[in-house]
């Protein structure tokens, strides 16, 4: 199948995360609820008036009644991601009209547990997508990585930890920051080594609000130091580091992005609330994103071994980088959008072969219409060519790296 086909099935994997090691206790506030504890906490959750409210909301179909019985009789993660989480995933593209497709499938190994590494778009389905496309597959969800930033409630954490997260800690202070970091680079490391576990995590914290992905230099750093009796590069080689390619068809939050843009613009010292994430969130599950497609590929072990020995570290952690990189740029898969928002942001009509005038002319209506949603702003003429714009970068970045690194 090639790089840019629609696998009817996926590989049949088999390998299933082992919950019966025991958690060392210095990772028991930031690993996914054990199984033994899963249906204690779910028993607490079910009562809090927080997520009755967000399950409400999302299958306004089901009584609450009947959807608290079905969690009541779960008893593993891996229930709560084959028995809930698929059928909500399905029931989300089923509405939302998102057409799920994949390639690549070949280049895991059904027996290896890896870490995907992955270019981030979505707060929320990002992660979930993948976790469904490993499920339908025969495999097991894989843990996910979530900053805490996003854990606004009690209930919130419980739930993610539920549903095979783990935390990232952060906004904390400069020692702190360090010593958090090698607790979860530990865990992961564990969670891979001991427990059998695939991860995710996002090439750089946050999302990459203008599409230009780059692998955050400090969470390859963060990844080596989970084994420090290693080498740099050994120490990576224990996760098992895959890199994922996403690309969306349409991004439902491109305006929110663009307005956060624009916020950070007028006032640098501009923040985002809890709030903003919360609307994030459900914007990108129930909004329009056309075709989202997976370009899995190879774990990078073999292209880590190619890194000179005695290198410097810092060209160490830029050669890692890279090569995670290229993976995810030579792998997008280009839509119609992102060749419409090239020729449109550089005014001209190199891939004009690529789009009728019709469909241009529809996109550019599209975009229109997705600034017309902001809200909590007076936009100007000016505020609105600026974020017209940064909506334009935000389609196009994508093919500027996908030329770049398939030259």
């Amino acid at each position: 199948m090639g790089r840019r086909g629609v696998s009817a099935l996926m590989i049949q994997f088999t390998m299933i995360e082992n919950e019966n090691i025991p958690i060392p206790l210095e990772y028991q506030d930031i690993c996914p609820i054990p199984d033994k504890d899963f249906q204690t906490a779910m028993t607490i959750l079910v009562q809090e008036p927080g997520f009755q409210d967000i399950v409400s909301m999302a299958l306004p179909n089901y009584k609450y009644s009947q959807l608290k019985r079905v969690l009541l009789g779960l008893n593993s993660k891996h229930e709560f991601q084959v028995k809930v989480m698929r059928p909500f995933m399905e029931g989300v593209m089923a509405k939302t009209g998102t057409r799920l497709t994949t390639s690549g499938e070949e280049n895991l190994d059904k027996e290896m547990p890896y870490t995907f590494v992955t270019n981030h778009r979505d707060i929320v389905l990002d992660s979930a997508q993948l976790s469904y496309l490993l499920i339908k597959g025969g495999r097991d969800a894989c843990e996910i990585a979530i900053g805490n930033n996003l854990l606004i409630y009690d209930w919130i954490t419980k739930l993610v930890r539920l549903n095979k997260s783990f935390i990232v800690k952060r906004n904390l202070g400069r020692i702190q920051t360090l010593a958090a970091a090698v607790q979860l680079s530990g865990y992961m490391h564990f969670a891979v080594q001991q427990k059998n576990a695939s991860l995710w995590i996002a090439q750089r914290e946050g999302r990459c609000k203008d599409s230009n992905d780059r692998t955050q230099e400090s969470l390859i750093k963060m990844l080596a130091y989970g084994n420090r009796e290693k080498s740099f590069i050994e120490s990576l080689k224990e996760l098992n580091i895959a890199p994922i390619s996403i690309s969306y068809e349409y991004d439902p939050n491109d305006y929110l992005k663009a307005k956060q843009f624009l916020c950070k613009s007028k006032n640098p010292n501009w923040r985002k609330s809890p709030d903003d994430d919360l609307i994030s969130m459900k914007t990108g599950i129930t909004g329009h994103k056309g075709e989202v497609h997976y370009a899995f590929t190879l774990c990078i072990n073999e292209e880590l071994d190619n890194i000179p020995e005695g290198l410097d570290k810092f060209l160490e952690v830029d050669r890692v980088c890279a090569i995670i990189d290229h993976a995810i740029h030579q792998n997008y898969k280009i839509f119609k959008t992102n060749y419409i928002a090239h020729d449109i942001l550089f005014d001209d009509k190199h891939f004009a072969d690529q789009y009728t005038q019709e469909e241009r002319e529809a996109f550019e209506q599209y975009l229109s219409g997705q600034i017309d949603k902001t809200e909590g702003l007076k936009l100007s003429e000016a505020d609105r060519f600026y974020m017209y714009n940064k909506m334009l970068q935000m389609y196009s970045n994508p093919l500027t790296n996908y030329l770049e690194a398939t030259k």
